[in-house]
């Protein structure tokens, strides 16, 4: 079984209307869609925005669904001058920006109790994934995905989650979700479309263009999907 998480309706329809014997369940306030998407067993579900709803829902999903690997999908801000918008992110690895016990003493972003600061993503999948963005024809980097719980719309967050973790992309949930899939030995991938460049002209952007970015995600994990499908048939 393959589970996607998406945090909003519209990241997420177009995977919806493509699934067969589809069944609604609510668990915890979140709707979980299980069906078939080209054959394989599937578990979709509109996670909401943030990171705690981002590891509740991963959680739900591992435990009561028991999927082979976890796809994190969805829109971003693009921190890469290499990126734009309608473009693609691919996580080599994630990160949660906003965590900060530097304080004490740890770098910024480490983890207590795992001493993780990047979190993986399945090697395994990771070409499968690369393959179907070149299908698509969509344009797409490889790298650090950096999640906070929140909407980073200026220069200088921009410029501190870049500097700090050589992040190409952020957004608020992936890395909530890499957290999740790794303490419970889940694989998991992460990919973003770009829908603003994260700076003081995020809000405008993000609005005209979330609807063509939520497609190109939705788009390039159905053929993800039809890949895998393929190599399991």
């Amino acid at each position: 079984m393959i589970g996607i998480i998406a945090a909003m309706d519209i990241e997420m329809s177009d995977i919806k209307s493509k699934m067969t014997d589809a069944k609604q369940e609510t668990v915890s306030g979140i709707e979980f869609t299980v069906g078939k998407l080209y054959g394989t067993d599937a578990a979709v579900a509109r996670s909401g925005i943030g990171k705690v709803f981002a590891a509740v829902c991963a959680e739900i999903m591992i435990l009561r669904y028991s999927p082979d690997i976890i796809i994190s999908g969805g829109v971003a801000g693009a921190l890469s001058d290499e990126l734009s918008c309608t473009d693609l992110a691919i996580a080599e690895s994630l990160v949660q920006h906003d965590m900060d016990t530097s304080a004490l003493g740890d770098p910024v972003g480490l983890v207590s109790g795992i001493n993780r600061i990047f979190f993986p993503v399945s090697d395994k999948y990771m070409p499968l994934l690369c393959t179907a963005a070149e299908r698509c024809g969509v344009k797409y980097q490889k790298g650090v995905i950096a999640s906070g719980d929140k909407f980073i719309g200026n220069a200088s967050d921009k410029d501190r989650i870049r500097s700090a973790f050589d992040a190409i992309a952020c957004e608020m949930e992936s890395a909530a979700i890499a957290h999740v899939c790794y303490i419970n030995g889940t694989e998991m991938l992460a990919l973003r479309a770009i829908s603003d460049s994260a700076n003081a002209s995020a809000k405008e952007s993000y609005e005209n263009v979330l609807e063509a970015a939520a497609e190109v995600s939705a788009s390039v994990i159905l053929e993800f999907v039809r890949g895998y499908s393929e190599l399991h048939a």
